[in-house]
């Protein structure tokens, strides 16, 4: 597979996750700039939507969507692997990289857009890269990409000045958990990278650790954070030979206590949404009070996911992680909705096909 090509934007949250999965796994690919809007006609043809980024395969079939992409590649190719051989450690993956996806890129929309000095940087880029077969004024392409990013992915999705303070203290608990973690071991796992890893490459790698207001906070107070986004960049599992640890590592809990606490309930004020045919909810979790979130039906299929992956452990592996699961309080929350509003067949596509994703949630840039 040399002439894979990926199209996306390099300050895209899922275009730096995939990239970074390619690097780490030794998977040759050419990076090329999505062009809008011709570009969305075209990926609408292939895979039934327009979403960032694609891949294009040697043999002409497009791909969408990083996580169903990165398991493709996991089984299709004779390349190095990131998921673990463990189960155990294999499920926490799954629950940390959904996490990672579908919980922190509102977080990356916030300091990308809010801020005067992210706005400048993110439009500017855009504007010049994305958008340059756009016959308009430099200025009103980066006003449109202002206006389309704040109006989908942060005002217009529930991030609100009354709960600014608690998005970014949830953002400050995260960094200083990640640090305790990476004082004592170059990865998540360990001391190679796993799909844990690749799944936190998507808010860190092209967000947090490149805008402004983000990169200033983790340059002066967690620099572990930075040198593992600088490693996972430059490792490659060829010349990696280091070793996982055993289990799941108790420095994980809180990671996992905030899953409990705060995504998976999330998770479920969705799946009620969508079950109720609302397209906006309010929420409350862990103290954050989001008005008019906006509703996906993809994410009650990344919940349906998840439980799957479970009931597919072998039966003592299944049995130690409930064990985990509910001792950081995941467990309950995991099954609270007894019917998940899933639409037939849905996402049985992917990565080839999409049919149910949220119009736009990958578009966020």
């Amino acid at each position: 597979m040399s002439k894979i090509i990926l199209y996306g934007s390099d300050i895209s949250y899922f275009t730096g996750k995939m990239e970074n999965y390619f690097r780490v796994c030794g998977i040759s690919y050419e990076f090329r700039n999505m062009q809008f809007p011709a570009f969305k006609k075209e990926m609408e043809k292939k895979v039934g939507l327009m979403q960032m980024p694609a891949v294009v395969l040697e043999d002409g079939r497009w791909m969408t969507d990083t996580t169903k992409m990165i398991q493709w590649f996991e089984k299709e190719t004779d390349k190095f692997k990131v998921l673990p051989k463990d189960p155990v450690q294999a499920f926490f993956c799954f629950l940390l990289e959904d996490w990672a996806d579908e919980w922190w890129w509102r977080t990356a929309m916030h300091y990308r857009w809010h801020y005067a000095e992210g706005v400048r940087f993110a439009s500017r880029h855009l504007a010049t890269n994305n958008l340059k077969n756009i016959r308009l004024p430099k200025f009103f392409k980066m006003k449109y990409m202002q206006y389309r990013q704040r109006s989908g992915y942060t005002t217009g999705d529930g991030i609100r000045s009354s709960n600014v303070e608690a998005v970014e203290s949830d953002f400050i608990k995260l960094l200083k958990n990640l640090e305790n973690i990476f004082k004592s071991r170059n990865f998540i796992f360990g001391e190679r990278p796993t799909l844990a890893d690749i799944g936190f490459s998507g808010p860190f790698f092209r967000h947090f650790a490149l805008d402004p207001v983000p990169l200033k906070i983790i340059k002066q107070n967690y620099p572990n954070v930075l040198n593992w986004v600088l490693n996972l960049w430059n490792t490659r599992l060829s010349a990696n030979g280091g070793r996982l640890v055993e289990g799941v590592p108790t420095d994980l809990e809180p990671l996992l206590q905030d899953i409990g606490n705060i995504y998976l309930p999330y998770l479920n004020a969705n799946v009620d949404a969508v079950s109720a045919g609302k397209k906006r909810f309010d929420v409350n979790v862990g103290g954050i009070d989001f008005k008019g979130a906006r509703y996906s039906k993809y994410r009650v299929w990344c919940l349906k996911e998840l439980r799957n992956h479970f009931i597919n452990l072998p039966i003592d592996s299944r049995n130690r992680s409930e064990k985990l699961l509910k001792k950081t309080g995941c467990w309950n929350v995991l099954w609270k909705e007894k019917n998940l509003p899933l639409t037939e067949k849905q996402e049985e596509g992917l990565p080839f096909q999409a049919n149910n994703k949220m119009v736009g949630v990958n578009e966020a840039i």
